[in-house]
């Protein structure tokens, strides 16, 4: 088994470099075949990162600048939980506890109080203090993206880019490649057409 691969290797060597040197062999499609596959190469090791670094700079300017908006348009506030909310199931922990959407409220300077519904975590107890962030009509709103938001949407989108334009230069590979191989296929036809006669002619 191990020499017929290394035979279909070498066969495959001597045919692509076949196709690199000046022979009666070597046909156009061959050398377009040749060409596509460097082509193809520098590609993905050269182009697929750069769309990448493009899409995952694009998205971070994207979120960046959403986030810097959100942050201006939005301030934090400390309200009083009016109602509890359901204690976590056994077995949940920390950061892992569900959340639930409860009454609030709070007043800011010399403004009358408000109520509202904030997510707090579960096991909240009714009195116990939260703070929620308000718009500019003082609703309550999420909040700002945090950093680490706007760096996991950077990678997101960078890896979708490289991704995309990776699957791109495959698809237009493999196009080529069958156009090459329908190509080469109808030429070996026409000669054979051409000089099947003769050899049989030969032959007999």
């Amino acid at each position: 088994m191990r020499t017929r691969a290394i035979g279909r290797r070498e066969t495959r060597t001597r045919v692509f470099g076949r196709r690199w040197r000046h022979s009666p062999l070597r046909r156009r499609s061959d050398v377009v075949e040749v060409w596509t596959v460097l082509a193809v190469a520098v590609l993905l090791c050269v182009g697929v990162p750069s769309a990448g670094l493009v899409a995952g700079w694009w998205a971070y300017d994207g979120a960046r600048d959403t986030a810097a908006q959100q942050r201006a348009e939005r301030h934090e506030v400390r309200a009083e939980v009016l109602e509890g909310a359901p204690a976590s199931p056994t077995g949940s922990e920390g950061d892992r506890r569900p959340a639930h959407r409860v009454s609030v409220r709070w007043a800011e300077p010399r403004e009358r109080a408000r109520t509202g519904e904030a997510t707090v975590p579960a096991g909240t107890r009714a009195g116990e203090h939260t703070y929620v962030w308000l718009d500019g009509r003082d609703r309550i709103v999420p909040a700002p993206l945090a950093g680490t938001v706007v760096w996991q949407h950077t990678l997101a989108m960078g890896a979708c880019g490289a991704g995309l334009a990776a699957a791109g230069v495959l698809a237009a590979h493999a196009l080529v490649r069958r156009i090459a191989t329908r190509r080469r296929l109808a030429e070996w036809e026409r000669e054979w057409a051409r000089t099947g006669p003769e050899w049989a002619r030969d032959r007999a």
